[in-house]
């Protein structure tokens, strides 16, 4: 189920813990785990005492691990449509829409779990106004002796978890399916991808190259970060993800007798001399 809540661009940690104490815990009770992303609201020592005293466990997606967080960004992406939809250049009064595109949002069958929020949570789909006239003539989601409830309930539950489960599943099939397994050594040289988002000094134009020289590898991290020799006056942090890699292949040209480096952040065909 989800919640749609306005806010300002201007509040601190605080204000939106305020905010999810009035929204969300008179309906759900005090969660074990909250995922978000890295800002900086979210990373202060109020929100980080605030949420370990009361028991809860903070996770942070990041960048490079966009899985970390998959539901909420579809979530996003299924409001702002649904915002276009309904305001149609009206962007002034969006938060006055926002209670019945929640309405609409969870009560729309969901192609993960084959029924809508209102059913996970409650059981059956709650009265609209299209089911008041007339009124409805069928009364089978509705048990009224208590063991019979909660057996549909549990086996309502049981139908979701195997729904989520199945699709779980095939997402990490389809999330790893253009990537390759690989590691790199110590001293080693690896290409570098240049990330808008990092550089934005090195990216300022769209014809600027995506990949840079070769760097050698001083630290392994791990098997997904690595450290990297960078310059000073690149003005980052020199620890990189493994996506952000590639190996450094040197080639040699026998009809020119020239060495040649291939860039693949570049593209495949692209060679330049050394």
């Amino acid at each position: 189920m989800a919640h749609f809540i306005p806010c300002y661009k201007v509040h601190d940690a605080s204000n939106i813990a305020k905010l999810f104490f009035k929204e969300v815990i008179p309906l759900h009770g005090v969660p074990k785990i909250i995922v978000s992303n890295r800002d900086t609201m979210f990373l202060r020592n109020f929100w980080r005492t605030l949420w370990s005293r009361l028991g809860t466990k903070l996770s942070f997606s990041t960048t490079c691990h966009r899985q970390t967080n998959g539901q909420t960004e579809i979530v996003n992406r299924s409001l702002s449509t649904l915002l276009r939809v309904v305001l149609k250049g009206n962007h002034k009064s969006w938060d006055e829409y926002l209670s019945h595109i929640e309405f609409a949002y969870n009560h729309v069958v969901h192609s993960t779990t084959k029924i809508s929020p209102f059913e996970v949570i409650y059981g059956f789909n709650l009265i609209t106004p299209l089911d008041l006239i007339p009124l409805p003539t069928s009364f089978d989601f509705m048990h009224k002796e208590g063991v019979s409830k909660s057996k549909f309930i549990k086996d309502l539950h049981e139908k979701v978890r195997n729904q989520i489960q199945a699709k779980s599943k095939k997402v990490p099939k389809y999330n790893n399916k253009d990537k390759r397994a690989q590691t790199f050594k110590e001293g080693g040289l690896v290409w570098l991808h240049l990330r808008k988002k990092r550089f934005p000094h090195l990216r300022k134009s769209k014809l600027s190259l995506c990949g840079d020289d070769p760097f050698q590898i001083i630290t392994k991290i791990n098997d997904n970060a690595y450290q990297l020799d960078l310059p000073v006056d690149y003005g980052v942090h020199s620890t990189f993800n493994i996506s952000d890699l590639l190996p450094f292949v040197v080639s040699v040209d026998d009809d020119e007798h020239q060495v040649l480096r291939t860039n693949h952040f570049q593209g495949e065909d692209m060679m330049s001399p050394l």
